[in-house]
């Protein structure tokens, strides 16, 4: 594991250095918790998002009333 290798590593260290390193987990730590709570979005979108937030005509597929004067040629 490296926890060993990280102590042994730390020991080695004067205790300034050793306060640092103390720091910086403490902030790693604080980083991960910010991190874990934000990735957890809440999941919106799928089928039937819109039901009952908009309207449409009943005739909405019939043909238009301004294109039946219109010729096609």
């Amino acid at each position: 594991m490296i926890q060993p290798l990280i102590l042994e590593k730390l020991a080695e260290l004067p205790e300034s250095l050793q306060t640092e390193v103390l720091h910086y987990i403490e902030f790693l730590i604080e980083k991960q918790a910010k991190n874990s709570n934000q990735e957890k979005p809440t999941k919106r979108g799928g089928l039937g998002i819109w039901k009952g937030k908009i309207w449409m005509s009943d005739n909405f597929d019939g043909p238009l009333e301004d294109l039946n004067d219109c010729e096609v040629s």
